[in-house]
């Protein structure tokens, strides 16, 4: 018998199967908000009957659970697609519009074609079949507390981002970027003073003009 959590988490997906929808992708993302490096999506392909009773919105778990459930996802869904967009085209797109493209991405990363989107937020941009078709698609904000595939979704890409944030510590050290995965705590802001914005951070956001002049416009 489901529990009442399953029960919760999974009404969404259940309200989809009972049309006849088997393949049924939630999508989520990470790093909409850090000063620094790559915003990532994540799209989770599940069929009815699966469930992990400990997936939530990846900001409510501890590192370690990440960790454990990001396994057990990769493991058990039917498919997994990861997309990210980094901080250049975020500067040239805007955030909004650079997640679109990261969701669209992961979508694209299924290697399946998924009958259904359930997306997290209030917006989204539909995505086109190979064939032309749209697939259609549902959006929920706050999605990632109210849907298992969201939620299953958060945590991939939570974990994929902050795996990528970890490697950007090592090539730009004194950020950070371990702890702090790019967002504005107090000590990375104290670094940006000391040592000005490096290479991966995200130069259209409005911090910028806080620690660094902008360019003047070449003469001529």
């Amino acid at each position: 018998m489901s529990s009442e959590r399953e029960r919760h988490m999974l009404r969404h997906e259940r309200k989809i199967w009972r049309t006849g929808v088997t393949r049924l992708a939630g999508i989520d993302e990470a790093g909409r908000g850090p000063l620094a490096g790559p915003v990532v999506a994540a799209a989770v392909l599940i069929e009815p009957g699966f469930f992990i009773d400990d997936v939530r919105d990846s900001k409510r778990l501890t590192p370690g659970a990440r960790l454990i459930l990001f396994d057990q996802i990769m493991l058990g869904a039917c498919a997994v697609g990861v997309g990210v967009v980094d901080h250049k085209v975020i500067d040239e797109i805007n955030i909004l519009n650079a997640t679109f493209r990261a969701m669209h991405k992961a979508i694209g990363g299924l290697g399946k074609t998924p009958e259904y989107l359930l997306v997290d937020g209030n917006r989204f941009p539909s995505y086109r079949r190979e064939e032309g078709e749209m697939i259609p698609h549902a959006t929920i904000v706050g999605g990632d507390n109210r849907s298992f595939s969201i939620a299953a979704a958060s945590i991939i890409a939570k974990v994929s981002r902050d795996r990528m944030m970890e490697q950007y510590d090592r090539l730009f050290p004194g950020y950070g970027f371990a702890r702090n995965k790019g967002y504005p705590t107090l000590q990375h802001r104290e670094a940006l003073k000391r040592l000005g914005p490096c290479p991966i951070h995200r130069r259209t956001f409005a911090w910028y003009g806080q620690y660094v002049l902008p360019l003047e416009p070449e003469a001529g």
